[in-house]
């Protein structure tokens, strides 16, 4: 019986997987608008996850806006919609762009849309899961020993990548790419649930 019980505490289903890649992109984009200083220090509270005491937004429109997009980005990943989740950081008086975080998703091989229809389930052990997300989040934290200083006022946008085909509400507009001319990239760790991969990348713009 124990045996039995560790595979179900295991499972993984498509559904599983999105909440679990949702509640990560929450607490990865409230650490890059924390060690960035996209908004003041006192505006975040802090919480444990992931083995990490990881910043959160306490400025209620913030907060809104994270959990409205957040809400429709997990039901495209249950729908497996979803190819990429960028986040923009601009000067807000010249609108260049000076950071690009890209968080790229992937299915994994071999899971099939049959399988995702009928809730089948993969295996993985969720502790190796949070430590896999753990590292990301470290390194994101590590990055501010490399970016150059955002020595302006910034704003933050998301922009999400889905399937052509994907069904979006009036709310959602298309947006152009917001490359950077003369960017640096750097490639941080991914981690996957067995069902869904997340490769994550930060380009930034190279001093002139």
């Amino acid at each position: 019986m124990a045996g039995t019980a560790q595979e179900v505490t295991n499972a993984i289903t498509l559904k599983g997987s999105a909440q679990l890649v949702s509640e990560f992109f929450y607490f990865g984009i409230n650490s890059i608008l924390y060690q960035r200083g996209i908004y003041p220090p006192d505006s975040f509270t802090f919480k444990q996850q992931y083995g990490l005491t990881l910043y959160t937004t306490t400025d209620a429109a913030v907060k809104e806006y994270l959990d409205n997009i957040l809400a429709q980005i997990k039901e495209w990943l249950e729908a497996g919609e979803v190819q990429r989740l960028v986040l923009v950081v601009a000067n807000v008086d010249t609108k260049e762009v000076l950071e690009r975080w890209d968080f790229m998703v992937q299915q994994e091989a071999g899971f099939t849309a049959e399988e995702a229809k009928d809730g089948k389930a993969r295996t993985k052990d969720l502790k190796l899961i949070q430590k896999e997300m753990r590292d990301v989040i470290r390194q994101i934290t590590a990055c501010v020993t490399f970016l150059p200083l955002l020595d302006c006022v910034c704003s933050f946008d998301l922009q999400v990548y889905t399937h052509k085909d994907t069904k979006a509400s009036e709310k959602w507009i298309e947006s152009p790419p917001c490359f950077i001319a003369n960017s640096q990239e750097v490639r941080l760790k991914s981690f996957s649930t067995s069902i869904q991969r997340v490769d994550t990348c930060v380009s930034y713009k190279m001093d002139d």
